[in-house]
């Protein structure tokens, strides 16, 4: 996962977070280890209530770990953040209400001096914001309104790059602007760490995906590594008019099968050895034969359904 000798960008020892005290306490990230190397792409997936936020605030420095450790650049989160050499795109904390597109991305580039002043043209291209630039901001739609907090967290040209589901609220073209922008900043070296309910995104995008399932990390490898876990693959076909029971019964005798279904006359299976029961199916007459491989979605299903 990490690059051999490669410097590390983030990195969290045994780091536990809870809230509240007593019958009410909750231990939303329960020791969680991660590194993650200078300009990798990190995918963190979880379902809700998982810590996957909790463990983003504490990357940012807007929440202490109860116990354990986070250092970003070998530093203190908050020297990070000051500096803004880790930035970040959150679903919470809102825009000023009283200012236009354009006048919200120059005041925060003012903060982080000249040379982020004059990004900001680019940064406005990058985030899809020129034609909004006299807008006020509540005027935006939701959409819109995430695009011009991806302005705000470019303006200081950060090393890191944090995104709490990011592209909440964007239609597809926006979407895909977005990722195609992402994809660049990664291309050139930006250590990129997301969290996203779209799993295609994190299938698509990251080049390494963390898990966490109730405060703890269920799985870290590679996507494509990950998505491939659990070795089945899924294969369909039309079945032929013969007796679909008895081909069934066939395709168990020489295939170890997780799963089939016969919806009229569409068979689909999941099987480790998807060669063998193609075969089968292909010497029975079936036709419209498909193979797909396991996706990231059902290996995420399958390590953080109880």
């Amino acid at each position: 996962m990490d690059t051999p000798g490669a410097a590390s960008a983030v990195e969290l020892t045994d780091v536990r977070r809870h809230f509240g005290i007593g019958d009410r306490r909750v231990q939303a990230v329960d020791g969680v280890s991660l590194r993650i190397a200078r300009g990798e792409v990190v995918a963190l997936l979880g379902p809700n209530g998982a810590g996957k936020t909790t463990t983003l605030d504490m990357l940012l420095g807007l929440a202490e770990p109860s116990s354990g450790d986070v250092r970003v650049l070998g530093g203190h989160p908050d020297a990070a953040t000051t500096s803004g050499a880790i930035a970040a795109v959150l679903q919470t904390g809102g825009l000023l209400g009283d200012l236009t597109v354009g006048e919200t991305v120059r005041l925060i580039a003012s903060l982080h001096g000249r040379a982020a002043l004059e990004r900001v043209p680019d940064v406005m291209r990058r985030a899809d914001l020129e034609h909004l630039v006299r807008r006020k901001v509540p005027k935006c739609s939701g959409g819109e309104q995430q695009r011009v907090k991806f302005a705000l967290a470019m303006v200081p040209d950060p090393d890191i790059l944090v995104l709490d589901e990011p592209t909440a609220g964007m239609d597809v073209t926006a979407r895909r602007h977005f990722w195609d922008v992402m994809r660049a900043d990664a291309d050139a070296g930006r250590t990129i760490v997301f969290a996203t309910h779209y799993l295609e995104e994190a299938e698509q995008f990251a080049r390494r995906t963390v898990v966490m399932h109730r405060g703890v990390v269920v799985a870290d490898a590679p996507t494509a590594q990950l998505r491939a876990s659990l070795g089945e693959r899924t294969v369909s076909a039309t079945l032929p008019a013969a007796d679909a029971t008895a081909l069934v019964e066939r395709l168990v005798a020489i295939a170890v099968l997780d799963s089939v279904r016969v919806d009229a006359d569409r068979l689909s299976l999941r099987a480790a050895d998807s060669d063998a029961a193609a075969r089968v199916l292909l010497d029975a007459g079936a036709r419209d034969l498909e193979i797909a491989a396991p996706t990231l979605e059902t290996a995420f299903t399958a390590l953080t359904e109880d």
